[in-house]
């Protein structure tokens, strides 16, 4: 079960084109939302569905197949850990953030 330690496996629709940044190290780095979507019905019969939004972070030459291939309304699979790490904003209010680093990305179908 070592292996099993802070990984993350997630299909779902890229939410806006990813963000592609060129660090002052030269090192890159992509970001988007990837929404996945959980079906289920209601007491009423009632079919429901709810959206998660993930915050995604990618580096290296996942970045290029990112850069690429990936744009909003597409289907893909990822698989990273699960990070987390705070910020201050713009007027001092310390922000946290919860991101999926991405290890593995797997284009699926969807928007072309």
């Amino acid at each position: 079960m070592g292996t099993l330690k802070n990984h993350v496996q997630l299909i779902g629709n890229v939410g806006q084109d990813p963000t592609i940044t060129t660090l002052e190290n030269g090192k890159i780095v992509a970001k988007f939302p990837l929404a996945t979507n959980e079906h289920y019905k209601n007491a009423k019969g009632e079919k429901q569905t709810q959206t998660d939004w993930h915050n995604i972070v990618a580096w290296g030459r996942t970045v290029k197949i990112i850069e690429k291939y990936v744009t909003k309304g597409k289907e893909v699979a990822i698989a990273g850990k699960l990070t987390s790490r705070s910020y201050e904003d713009k007027n001092g209010t310390k922000r946290y953030v919860i991101e999926v680093v991405v290890s593995e990305i797997l284009l699926l179908g969807g928007k072309e």
